[in-house]
């Protein structure tokens, strides 16, 4: 069965279904207003099903892959939630210290996708780190719906610091160089810009369709920043010349790349927002950014 894109639906229920996954649209609301989309006996149900997740189908890597060493660890987050979890991950062969990479999820923890999307990075040759926000709350809970609504539920304050300490678990693990840095996807594109006003050791940060800091906090800013956009994303791009301004006033060494014809989400290959062209593009330019600033 092929699958649907993007370009299958109309533009109206992609934004219904963003504002869904990002909690502006719960579930009953998202099917009332779809509804007018329901035609030819399709239900608005159907559709919704139709734009959700398909981790299986869209696995790059698998988890027992011979060529990796991938385990689940805790790490203790003092300023944060006190004790957290995630999914580290190593080439099988590496040979010395490595750059490592905080890979940050999106609004639902850390799923299949973004577990699969660690592994990607160690196969690249980076030590690899995924932490949980909702490790504090019983880690992702195996259902998108149920995540989302579980993520509404944590504190800000101590999410922030519990990624800030994971950075911190992998800048002093053994494997790793010393060279860290973030890469985040929508949620985790904005955690992965706060952190660049934080931490003055983040060496390089990627921000996948992620909210932008305070104007304010941008001259904190010491990592290099590579900015990944979509076309159609006006929650996000709505910020965008506010932020450039910010970085050009402050010196910070940033590209941003758009991609025309894009949704929000189109690195997700788990779902029809997934765009394979600018996602493999993408892709070629974080690990091009990242090697620049974390090898050398």
């Amino acid at each position: 069965m092929i699958r649907k894109t993007a370009h299958d639906y109309d533009q109206e229920l992609l934004a219904l279904f963003d504002a869904y996954v990002h909690g502006d649209l719960d579930r009953r609301g998202f099917l009332d207003r779809a509804a007018k989309f329901a035609v030819g006996g399709v239900t608005a149900g159907m559709l919704l099903d139709e734009l959700q997740p398909r981790f299986a189908e869209a696995q790059a890597i698998p988890p027992d892959d011979a060529r990796l060493r991938a385990e689940r660890v805790e790490y203790a987050s003092p300023a944060g939630s006190g004790e957290m979890g995630g999914y580290w991950v190593l080439p099988a062969d590496a040979a010395g210290k490595l750059p490592g990479v905080l890979v940050i999820h999106e609004n639902r923890g850390l799923n299949p996708h973004i577990e699969d999307v660690t592994r990607r990075f160690a196969l690249a040759g980076f030590a690899s780190f995924a932490p949980d926000a909702l490790f504090p709350l019983g880690g992702y809970p195996g259902d998108e719906d149920a995540a989302r609504a579980r993520f509404s539920e944590l504190d800000a304050a101590k999410s922030r610091a519990d990624f800030v300490a994971g950075f911190e678990w992998l800048r002093s693990r053994p494997e790793c160089s010393g060279r860290v840095g973030a890469v985040g996807f929508c949620w985790g594109g904005g955690m992965a810009n706060w952190l660049a006003t934080r931490l003055p050791e983040l060496a390089a940060g990627v921000a996948f369709y992620g909210s932008a800091p305070a104007p304010a906090e941008v001259a904190r800013v010491r990592a290099a920043l590579l900015i990944q956009s979509a076309e159609v994303d006006p929650r996000i791009n709505e910020s965008w010349p506010e932020f450039e301004a910010a970085l050009k006033a402050a010196g910070v060494d940033y590209a941003r790349h758009f991609y025309p014809g894009t949704q929000h989400g189109f690195h997700n290959d788990t779902t029809p927002r997934y765009d394979e062209a600018a996602a493999k593009l993408a892709w070629e330019r974080t690990l091009e950014f990242l090697g620049e600033h974390l090898r050398g």
